[in-house]
């Protein structure tokens, strides 16, 4: 993993800090994974996963068959298969009965399932609309610049978007984003898009959104998010602090969400099965 105080620029730069990948018939060297012994297999996923992150196969496209990648690495169909159930078990790439193995690729599906976790008081997961209330650009504070991994008051991009519910706001989101990394993104663009926010991250700017860590707390609504979300001053309000994080862990995105919570609340279905598209 990235050490914390990592610059997101290193995203580009992995190919540098690990050396090239190798191409057809390359053998793994035996120690080539450096001090200490790791299963072979891993050194396999380490190269997969440079090669993912260099765009060898972009999002959702098919990985080369089982064969020609233990082909390409030397190594045995088990040993190849082991390092791509690990890539799917980190939702890295999917796997598809009778088609192969696909690059995971970001949609409306996979943003509910997996990034959305504000129900109703019956459980049910309505698709959000979103309204962009404004998009700045300024400097990060200390804290910000810390979880994302950039230098202090590095520039950034401020984000904030009103969703609503049946027709009702409900979520109020503070999105930050190390404008390295979306050089050249834009209110526009933004707005624009038709799909969601990390499909636009995925195929513009390259960042595939693996996972999130998220940290709950209860907060009381203060003047601008009661008048936002049509609460009053004081209410109890649902806190996320999320940090959304790529390859080798490293963070692309802070994002903070007020929840209303008189008629829905968080919920997350740990290791349940993502239904197909």
């Amino acid at each position: 993993m990235l050490s914390a105080g990592a610059n997101p620029s290193q995203l580009y730069d992995l190919n540098e800090s690990h050396g090239r990948l190798p191409r057809m018939n390359q053998m793994i060297e035996p120690g080539a994974t450096g001090a200490g012994f790791q299963p072979l297999y891993k050194e396999v996923k380490r190269l997969l996963t440079q090669s993912l992150i260099e765009g060898e196969w972009p999002a959702g496209a098919a990985l080369p068959s089982e064969t020609r990648l233990a082909e390409r690495f030397s190594v045995s169909i088990g040993t190849l298969r082991k390092a791509i159930d690990e890539l799917v078990a980190e939702r890295i790439v999917t796997r598809h009965q009778g088609r192969g193995t696909f690059v995971a690729k970001h949609n409306a599906n996979r943003l509910m399932f997996h990034f959305f976790h504000v129900v109703g008081r019956n459980g049910a997961k309505d698709y959000p609309t979103t309204r962009t209330l404004s998009f700045r650009r300024s400097k990060a504070t200390a804290l910000e610049a810390a979880r994302l991994g950039i230098s202090p008051t590095g520039p950034v991009l401020r984000i904030r978007n009103l969703l609503s519910l049946s027709g009702a706001p409900v979520i109020l989101d503070d999105i930050v984003l190390p404008q390295a990394l979306f050089p050249d993104l834009t209110e526009k663009i933004l707005t624009a898009r038709d799909n969601t926010i990390y499909h636009l991250y995925q195929t513009r700017y390259g960042i595939n959104v693996l996972r999130s860590s998220e940290r709950l707390s209860a907060v009381l609504a203060d003047p601008d998010a009661a008048r936002l979300l049509e609460v009053k001053k004081g209410a109890p309000l649902l806190a996320i602090n999320r940090t959304a994080l790529t390859y080798r862990d490293m963070p692309v995105e802070l994002r903070r969400s007020l929840v209303t919570t008189a008629a829905h609340e968080y919920a997350s279905d740990l290791g349940r099965e993502e239904r197909s598209a």
